[in-house]
């Protein structure tokens, strides 16, 4: 149960630090991690017995523009490029002070990440994500969530930030002026415990995990597999509500349309982006796979039993081992490969002349350079040759994009656009930059908010508290 009190203020607390964070997923951590730097007492207090959240189950790209790593790879970049690639994925639909900010301290946060905190950061090479005109996508060398929120909590130790785990936080405290006091969490044991604060972030993701919100806010994906971390339950927004806070772009998300299936292990778009395609059961294409990977869960999931199979050739095969979940799908079984179109119809259960006509149809628009009827261009050099690869995937829900509106420092606004006085919010839990639905997600969106932001709010909280001490 998320609950809110007003209660004046007039509550004793067992302890009171200038500093609190609820969530230690990538914001939470980064967030800590940058209110710590001010030299302040921090605490981040994590539900779970193991700090994951969503950023555990993501490949863990985070983009950045103007860095040293795109230098250096003779990649130019720059802030204005990049928000306008995000206002453009997103149709314009983003807060656009929100979109600048994030893209111009992109860089000197990854840096500050890579420098001060150890994270071994390196430019993603080879292919460009949809919506993306530079290289910008920055990763760890494994090219997952996991090693991302292994090198955060190596982070947080070497820093001695306090990370509480199964710490579950029930209730916020707040006066009469809406300034949070403190909160209340409830311990393994069903011990409750009260924590003062003079600054509160909320790192606590969005609400994927709650099937009640879904279906009030994204209806579309009620039925939907959500692949995202099941402790999203939302609270951000239901303390939120009863605050009086603005909530925006509720009815934007992530999705991915290509969860390997049974498997369940998400299968990067790079398949797609290097010359892959999906076809349904019928054997046909049914989509431009250029558009992106989020928009493309739900055209999945509209298919004929509610997959589809990526077909690809041993060219994009080797690519594909530089990530660690691609070696995962292979080493369970998900990928299979044909030495043939008709060995491949075969072992699919796929009709062997939609497939030949299929691939004929590709070969056609490689051939002339026009845009096929879906309007993807296909090159030369990315014409499919056997022997063929191929994965069972689905469509699912991977998080969602609305929440809290904040500005440009993190503080979160009421409807009025007023900001709270020391209540800030980042990544999942506030109001993303993805626009208004599932088709301006752009690669990479979920991280730039939870880290970049995640950093800026941990920036203005640590300057909160010390001015009410000032």
């Amino acid at each position: 149960m998320v609950t809110l009190k007003t209660d004046g203020g007039h509550i004793g607390f067992d302890l009171s630090l200038p500093v609190v964070v609820i969530g230690a997923g990538a914001c939470g951590l980064v967030a800590g991690l940058a209110a710590k730097a001010r030299g302040l007492d921090v605490v981040v207090l994590e539900r779970d017995a193991e700090p994951r959240g969503s950023t555990f189950m993501s490949s863990g790209f985070v983009p950045a523009a103007d860095t040293r790593f795109q230098r250096q790879a003779g990649v130019e970049d720059s802030a204005d490029i990049m928000a306008a690639d995000i206002q453009g994925k997103n149709h314009g639909q983003a807060d656009p002070d929100i979109v600048a900010t994030l893209a111009s301290r992109s860089g000197a946060v990854i840096e500050w990440l890579a420098d001060q905190h150890g994270v071994p950061f390196e430019l993603v090479q080879g292919f460009l994500y949809p919506g993306h005109s530079r290289l910008r996508m920055h990763c760890t060398p494994r090219r997952t969530g996991e090693e991302l929120m292994a090198c955060l909590l190596n982070a947080a130790r070497a820093a001695e930030l306090d990370v509480l785990t199964q710490a579950r936080v029930t209730t916020l405290h707040v006066d009469d002026g809406n300034r949070v006091r403190g909160l209340t969490y409830l311990r393994p044991d069903g011990a409750e415990e009260r924590l003062g604060c003079d600054t509160l972030v909320l790192a606590c993701n969005g609400f994927g995990g709650n099937p009640d919100l879904i279906e009030r806010y994204i209806p579309s994906m009620k039925d939907a597999l959500y692949f995202g971390h099941e402790s999203n339950q939302g609270e951000a927004v239901r303390w939120g509500e009863v605050l009086g806070a603005s909530l925006k772009d509720m009815g934007a998300y992530q999705g991915h349309g290509s969860l390997a299936w049974p498997h369940q292990t998400l299968i990067s778009w790079a398949l797609m982006m290097q010359g892959g395609v999906q076809v349904n059961r019928l054997g046909e294409r049914f989509s431009n796979e250029h558009g992106g990977y989020s928009e493309q869960a739900a055209r999945v999931i509209a298919q004929p039993e509610g997959v589809a199979f990526n077909l690809y050739d041993g060219r994009i095969h080797e690519q594909a081992l530089a990530f660690e979940d691609y070696r995962n799908a292979r080493d369970t079984g998900a990928v299979r490969t044909f030495d043939s179109l008709e060995a491949l119809s075969e072992g699919l259960g796929l009709p062997l002349a939609a497939l030949c006509g299929t691939f004929a149809e590709m070969s056609a628009r490689a051939g002339d350079g026009e845009p096929d009827r879906f309007g993807r261009r296909f090159e030369p050099v990315h014409r499919l040759t056997p022997p063929y690869y191929a994965i069972r995937v689905t469509g699912a829900l991977f998080h969602t994009q609305g929440g809290l509106e904040i500005d440009t420092r993190g503080r979160v606004l009421d409807t009025g656009g007023r900001p709270f006085p020391n209540l800030l919010a980042a990544g999942g839990a506030a109001r993303g930059v993805s626009g208004a639905g599932d088709d301006g997600y752009m690669s990479g969106n979920g991280l730039l908010s939870a880290v970049v932001m995640g950093a800026l709010a941990g920036d203005t909280a640590a300057e909160l508290a010390g001015a009410s001490h000032g």
